[in-house]
């Protein structure tokens, strides 16, 4: 054989063999860990990488989690210029919000257009607040940014992350439709104040989520720039700022329930986003005697939450920002799930406390407006990864949330039933 035959035939075999190795070489690739706040990114790259190897469980997990980011592809973005009047100081980029538990005692007439006095009605939310502010809006841009994110993530499906940059930027960061980065009149009242620092919460719920989001996106997504990223980090800085040191944020630090441990979380991942892991871990530290102790009884009850009208729905709710909290505290060298108190009190005390009624073994016996089972389900999960055998036994037996159980995909506590305030 010539040498021009035997270098064809070499030539060929190389092509073979690469067409069969490099695949191999890419797929086994490893995705890269976010940085994420509350989210663990080691947990989500390994999810990832058992779902490219064809895992089935979590593929059936992954289509309840592309059906929320699919139902989001055809709606917004949102911003917040959009609301049919300015704040009470009159600057549109403003972020507003209504009280709302709070209701109008008068007929409405033109010399009284709101009904006032307000009068509060706890736990009855006064539908008025969802129409003419923010809120609504914003609540969507945070369920969508971290849905978008999440499903571009473990799909790589691009049209799931340009939405996602999508909402951000025209929230956050386009000059003409940008949120000024506070929240000087959230949860307003008519006729009575212009802003309220327990309107902290309408980002302190779940901001974070909006924090992991931008995580996920960073680690290379279509459709998100190097100027996205840099832009979102000042816009953060700034908020973080805010909340640490105005009178609002300073006002709902000092809250003694479920108000301040959102209060915490927030600022916790705020400062970790940010590169201020000392504020963070401080935070994270200070909630120990500052939160659990007064908070959580021996028993592991609640009393500040069990004599809401929505018992449940707030023991639950408070225990969503604890298991975030602790999250951000594995990312800077804090276990919350290991603190006890003088009395004994811990986080695990007060997920087991919910245990019997969670799953179905026996009723919840405090006021409770309207009960759901799931709303504990994440808290469970959040307590049986941390160690707790009897949130290991539990989980089994919890009650599958709307949409679907997606602890597998997205392992961080979110708030399940959709009361807010």
């Amino acid at each position: 054989m010539s040498a021009s035959p035997r270098l064809g035939v070499l030539l060929a075999a190389v092509v073979t063999l690469a067409a069969v190795v490099v695949p191999s070489t890419v797929a086994q690739a490893a995705p890269k860990a976010p940085r994420t706040a509350v989210l663990d990114g080691a947990a989500l790259r390994d999810a990832k990488a058992r779902l490219d190897r064809g895992d089935r469980q979590l593929t059936r997990t992954l289509t309840h989690l592309t059906a929320r980011a699919d139902n989001w592809l055809s709606q917004g973005p949102w911003t917040v210029v959009d609301k049919p009047r300015p704040a009470p100081g009159g600057d549109v980029h403003d972020y507003l919000s209504q009280a709302p538990y709070w209701w109008p005692s008068q007929p409405k007439t033109a010399e009284n257009p709101w009904g006032c006095p307000y009068v509060q009605r706890d736990g009855q939310r006064n539908p008025e607040v969802d129409t003419g502010t923010d809120r609504q809006d914003v609540e969507k841009v945070f369920d969508s940014a971290y849905d978008l994110s999440l499903a571009w993530y473990y799909t790589g499906e691009k049209k799931y992350s340009e939405k996602a940059a999508s909402v951000l930027r025209t929230w956050f960061l386009d000059p003409g439709t940008r949120m000024n980065p506070n929240l000087d009149h959230g949860q307003f009242i008519p006729c009575k104040y212009d802003g309220r620092a327990i309107g902290i919460i309408d980002f302190s719920q779940s901001y974070t989520s909006v924090l992991d989001a931008i995580a996920l996106l960073d680690t290379g997504a279509p459709g998100w720039s190097k100027a996205d990223r840099a832009d979102m980090l000042a816009w953060n800085i700034d908020f973080r700022d805010w909340l640490a040191d105005s009178p609002f944020g300073k006002e709902e630090s000092a809250a003694k329930n479920n108000h301040g441990t959102f209060y915490d979380m927030l600022l916790a991942g705020l400062a970790y986003a940010t590169g201020d892991n000392g504020l963070a871990r401080r935070t994270v530290l200070d909630a120990r005697a500052k939160r659990i102790d007064p908070q959580i009884a021996a028993d592991g009850s609640q009393p500040q939450e069990l004599v809401r009208t929505r018992s449940w729905h707030y023991s639950t709710f408070d225990l969503v920002a604890y298991t975030r909290l602790a999250a951000i505290g594995r990312h800077v060298g804090v276990n919350l799930w290991s603190y006890e108190g003088p009395a004994g009190q811990s986080l695990f005390k007060a997920v087991r406390y919910l245990l019997p009624a969670a799953t179905g073994a026996e009723p919840w016996t405090y006021p409770e407006l309207e009960f759901h089972r799931f709303a504990a389900s994440d808290v469970v999960h959040a307590a049986a990864d941390a160690g707790d055998r009897a949130a290991r036994a539990a989980v089994p037996k919890l009650e599958t949330p709307p949409g679907g159980d997606l602890w597998a995909l997205r392992p961080a506590a979110e708030q399940l039933d959709s009361i807010a305030g």
